[in-house]
C-alpha cells in the first residue's frame, strides 16, 4: 500500500480554499501511485475554528464542501479531517471527525475520542466524543484512525491520565494492522521531542507502523510546525516531513527494511525552530487576515532589529515600513542605528522626531505633574 501524507496549511473558514488545495494534493499523490491520501485533524475548517463553529450555515456549508470534495476524488482513498454534525438530540451538537472519501462518496467517519480542555484547547465546549471507534477496512487492511489528542493517553508515557481510555490500544485489541493519526498539534520549544518519543514509543509498544500526520502553518496566537512522520514497528523513523512548510509525501508501507526512507531536512536547533516559527506566524498571520504591509517602531535597539529582521523574513523587504521617532532622551546613535539597520534590510523608513508633540503633552500635564521631580516617567 501506497500512502500519501498531505502536510497541508489550511486557513481557518476558507472552506472552498482549503478543499482546493487538498484536491491539488491528490492529484500529485495520484501522479505517484498512491493508494491512500491522509489530510490533518480538521484540514477542511482550518484549526482551530473556534466560535466559527456556532455561525449559523457554517458547519452545515463544512459538511457540503466536503461531499463537493469527495464527488471528484476517485482513483485513491483520502482521510480528510471536519467537523461533522451530532445527529442525536442530546450532547454536544458536533463530532471533531475524519471522513474517509472513495469512490466519490463518504465511504465512513471515525469521530475523535479524546478532546482536550487544558491549555489552548477547548474542544469540550462544540463537541461530543466518540461514543466507539471501529478500525477502516480498505483493501484487506484494518487501520486504526485515531484524531490528535488519541494518540496522548498512553499510560507509558504520561504519570497521569487524564482520559479512563486509550484509542490506540483499543484499535490494537479490534485487530488494528496500523495506526492513522491525524492531527492539528501547536508548536512550542521542544514539542518535536515530546511527540517523536511519544510516536516512537506507541509504535515499539505495538509493533505497527504508526502514521502521524499534521497541520503547518499560523492561525492567530498558533503555530503548528508539521513535521508529520511514520515509524516502523521496530521504532524506527522512516518517513518525516518538513518542518514549518507544507509537504507532500508518498511512501511505501510494505517495502519493509529495503524500503527508501524519506527524511526532509530538520531544524537542528532550538533557536532555529523559534526563528522559522516566528516567520511562519507572522507571514500566515498578515496573509490570512488580508493585510499586505507591516509597519513597526525601530528604536535602534536589539529588540525592534530582530523583529524588523523576522518581519522582513516573512514578507519581504517592500512591505515592512520602520519608523523612527526621536526625542530630546534619544541617543545620536540609536537613530543611525535604526536608519543603517533599515538600509541593511532594504526597507523603506520614516524619520519622525517628536520633541514638539512630548513639549505639548508635558505642557498638558503640568498641573497633573506639578512638585514632581522628573524622572523615567518622561
Amino acid at each position: 500500500m501506497r500512502i500519501g501524507l498531505g502536510q497541508i496549511n489550511s486557513t481557518v473558514g476558507a472552506l472552498r480554499q482549503n478543499a482546493l488545495k487538498m484536491l491539488s494534493y491528490i492529484d500529485q499523490a495520484k501522479a505517484q501511485n498512491a493508494d491512500l491520501m491522509i489530510f490533518p485533524e480538521m484540514a477542511l475548517t482550518g484549526y482551530p475554528p473556534k466560535d466559527l463553529l456556532e455561525k449559523a450555515g457554517f458547519v452545515e456549508e463544512n459538511v457540503k464542501v466536503l461531499h463537493g470534495l469527495a464527488n471528484k476524488v476517485d482513483g485513491i482513498t483520502a482521510i480528510v479531517g471536519f467537523v461533522e454534525i451530532n445527529p442525536e438530540p442530546a450532547g454536544k451538537p458536533f463530532f471533531n471527525s475524519a471522513a474517509v472519501i472513495r469512490n466519490r462518496r463518504v465511504m465512513s467517519i471515525h469521530r475523535k475520542s479524546l478532546l482536550p480542555t487544558y491549555d489552548v484547547f477547548d474542544e469540550g465546549r462544540y463537541f461530543e466524543p466518540a461514543a466507539s471507534q471501529d478500525p477502516l477496512v480498505l483493501d484487506g487492511r484494518r487501520i486504526g484512525v485515531t484524531i490528535c489528542e488519541d494518540i496522548w493517553n498512553d499510560k507509558d508515557y504520561t504519570p497521569r491520565l487524564l482520559y479512563h481510555i486509550d484509542p490506540v490500544q483499543l484499535a490494537v485489541q479490534k485487530h488494528a494492522d496500523f495506526i492513522v493519526n491525524i492531527s492539528s498539534s501547536p508548536y512550542h520549544l521542544e514539542k518535536w521531542e515530546e511527540r517523536q518519543e511519544l510516536i516512537r514509543g506507541e509504535a515499539l509498544k505495538y509493533r505497527k507502523h504508526v502514521i502521524y500526520v499534521n497541520l503547518v502553518g499560523g492561525n492567530d496566537e498558533l503555530i503548528f510546525d508539521g513535521r508529520s512522520v511514520v515509524f516502523s514497528p521496530e521504532g524506527e523513523m522512516i518517513v518525516r516531513a518538513r518542518d514549518f512548510e507544507e509537504d507532500l509525501l508518498v511512501f511505501d508501507l510494505d517495502a519493509g527494511e529495503a524500503g527508501e526512507k524519506i527524511l526532509r531536512p530538520s531544524s537542528a536547533s532550538d533557536m532555529e525552530n523559534a526563528r522559522r516559527a516566528l516567520v511562519l506566524g507572522v507571514r500566515d498571520y498578515v496573509a490570512k487576515c488580508g493585510f499586505r504591509n507591516v509597519l513597526l517602531g525601530l528604536s535602534g535597539g536589539i529588540d525592534s532589529a530582530v523583529t524588523c529582521v523576522l518581519a522582513v523574513e516573512a514578507l519581504g523587504p517592500e512591505n515592512v515600513l520602520g519608523v523612527m521617532m526621536p526625542s530630546q532622551y534619544s541617543s545620536e546613535h540609536s537613530v543611525t542605528d535604526a536608519v543603517n539597520l533599515a538600509k541593511n534590510l532594504g526597507i523603506r523608513y520614516e524619520i519622525i522626531p517628536i520633541p514638539k508633540i512630548f513639549d505639548v503633552y508635558r505642557e498638558e500635564l503640568r498641573a497633573v505633574f506639578k512638585d514632581c521631580p522628573e524622572d523615567i516617567t518622561e
